[in-house]
């Protein structure tokens, strides 16, 4: 079991940064992958960044190039430059782990001046 708790969302202006924390903790034996989905309202949820176990890391088209994710041990953490309107969400920590597929609850994220 891996249980995921998001951290760092808030308010911040049209062109703001804000960063991200997840913390995994448990009893879990490997994470392969740890990522960021986001749902805004009325909108499905959507993929955002993923960082695999070897530091490789993949980007959703919107964000490529301004958002920047990282991971230091179980900790998942996502840069976020640059925001426009349309970041607004909720944010989402994912954690692919042996055992299966984990969420945390969530965390806000407004844009808007």
């Amino acid at each position: 079991q891996v249980h995921l708790v998001e951290s760092g969302g808030g308010l911040v202006q049209p062109g703001g940064s804000l960063r991200l924390s997840c913390a995994a903790s448990g009893s879990f034996f490997q994470i392969y992958s740890m990522g960021w989905y986001r749902q805004a309202p009325g909108k499905e949820r959507e993929w955002v960044a993923v960082i695999f176990s070897g530091n490789t890391t993949n980007y959703a088209d919107s964000v490529q190039g301004r958002f920047t994710i990282s991971r230091n041990k179980n900790t998942v953490y996502l840069q976020m430059n640059a925001l426009k309107p349309e970041d607004t969400a909720v944010y989402y920590c994912n954690a692919d782990e042996t055992s299966g597929d984990y969420w945390g609850p969530g965390t806000q994220v407004t844009v808007s001046s």
